[in-house]
């Protein structure tokens, strides 16, 4: 663990430039440049409001940010995750001839996404001025919230990325992985409204055995609800987390070396 600290330290300016560069890279020939960072998300909401708010008539109040908070948390999280399996093998003309510790690639990664949703979190909140959202003491629950995300999807990627070097075929299995626990996770849809009056044990499973499930739901609750989160489970996950963090960075110093033979 003193070896993963000092590494994050020595390395933090390398992945602040890095993300940097691909940030600048990534709309560099766009006519749009960086006003695609806003167009995006705000397009995939339209969508989803036209066909679930609309054609669904949803009726969760505040439909329109209970959408974007999803929205953005999900993107978050399933961008990293698709992407942090082939990120070594990706990264290939950097880790066959300079050594960086290959979590530093996860970092860097993190940060551009991580950027990204920060911009989508601005929308959500000039969405919850123009619907007059009320606000609660617990409305500062969101950075506690907001942290354990990022928590949860370095635990995910750092295990993903390791596996991605040997396994050909987990991008695939992680694609369609990921499809069928978007529709899962309540991202335009509330979990307990929806199943848990009729189907209460299948609504208590897909909230608290998905974190990202359980994440959505009470920061939903925390910035328009007026209602505190189940920090009970918040902590187990948070536990969990942390374990498995452990064991992949763990598992990346033990098999870098190697990884390079294999790509």
């Amino acid at each position: 663990m003193k070896r993963f600290i000092s590494d994050v330290r020595k390395y933090y300016n390398y992945e602040v430039r890095a993300a940097k560069s691909s940030l600048k890279t990534e709309v560099a020939n766009s006519y749009l440049n960086w006003i695609w960072w806003i167009l995006d998300p705000m397009l995939s909401m339209m969508i989803y409001y036209v066909i679930f708010g609309l054609v669904f008539k949803a009726k969760e109040e505040y439909f329109i940010p209970f959408l974007f908070i999803g929205q953005t948390m999900w993107t978050f999280f399933n961008k990293n995750v698709v992407q942090s399996v082939k990120m070594i093998k990706r990264n290939k003309a950097i880790v066959s001839k300079v050594y960086i510790p290959k979590f530093v690639l996860l970092f860097t990664n993190m940060m551009v996404n991580g950027f990204k949703m920060l911009i989508s979190w601005v929308i959500v909140i000039l969405m919850m001025a123009i619907f007059k959202v009320e606000l609660s003491p617990y409305v500062l629950c969101f950075v506690p919230l907001l942290l354990l995300l990022v928590l949860i999807v370095f635990a995910t990627c750092v295990n993903l990325m390791h596996f991605g070097v040997f396994v050909e075929d987990l991008g695939n299995v992680v694609n369609i992985a990921m499809q069928l626990l978007f529709y899962m996770t309540g991202i335009f849809f509330s979990i307990d409204s929806r199943l848990g009056a009729d189907y209460p044990v299948i609504a208590t499973i897909l909230t608290y055995c998905n974190p990202v499930a359980l994440l959505i739901r009470d920061m939903r609750n925390v910035l328009l609800y007026q209602l505190a989160p189940n920090w009970i489970a918040l902590g187990i996950w948070t536990v969990i987390a942390v374990v498995f963090s452990i064991i992949g960075v763990h598992t990346i110093y033990k098999n870098e070396n190697s990884y390079v033979k294999v790509i």
